[in-house]
């Protein structure tokens, strides 16, 4: 018999933080959540997907969706840990925090395309750099079309996450509109922050 989960009306991040104390109190086999948003309806099914459940959503009604998931219910991920041991050891993790769509302040269109720019040169980090988080009007790089999106699009493709707040994107209405990274929560931002090395904030 399936464990049922009523996540709608919580606000990020506490669906996946339900669904964390779900498996891990009663480890359960299936699965059926439901969820009211698009952010928690992402979050929710990638971090059942890192601990090795088989998800299928299905819209039901008007804004609300259902998890069906299936698994071992043995817990093998807790958030971003297992994914930051995997980025490799020996090698520092530095994390570039975005809240903004400009660079600095002063000039809009000055300040846009130093962000451009300043994108365009992170690769020189190398190694080191390991995940970029948009936050608040930060979110609309993942968006808008330019030598930003550009940029972030070419480091995801080089292996560096990138992390859009799902809040921020539903805030802006651009949920559906996002072209790189994964939608994500403020469990994970924190959890992100917390496990880097060093955090760069322009």
């Amino acid at each position: 018999m399936a464990t049922v989960l009523d996540l709608r009306g919580l606000t990020c991040p506490e669906p996946v933080l339900k669904t964390r104390e779900c498996l891990s109190a009663s480890h359960p086999t299936l699965l059926e959540i439901r969820v009211d948003n698009m952010a928690s309806l992402e979050n929710v099914s990638r971090f059942l997907v890192k601990n090795g459940y088989a998800v299928e959503k299905e819209e039901e009604e008007k804004n609300t969706w259902k998890i069906t998931a299936s698994g071992s219910g043995t817990v093998v991920a807790d958030l971003d840990d297992s994914e930051y041991v995997a980025c490799g050891t020996g090698t520092r993790k530095t994390l570039v925090l975005i809240t903004s769509e400009t660079l600095g302040v002063g000039d809009d269109t000055l300040g846009s395309g130093l962000m451009g720019n300043f994108l365009a040169t992170l690769p020189e980090l190398g190694k080191e750099l390991w995940r970029i988080v948009l936050l608040n009007g930060g979110v609309k790089l993942a968006v808008k079309e330019g030598k930003a999106l550009d940029g972030l699009q070419r480091l995801a493709a080089q292996g560096v996450s990138v992390y859009v707040c799902g809040t921020c994107l539903g805030h802006y209405g651009l949920l559906e509109e996002k072209k790189v990274g994964e939608t994500t929560n403020m469990l994970d931002i924190v959890t992100s922050l917390s496990l880097a090395d060093k955090v760069i904030r322009p």
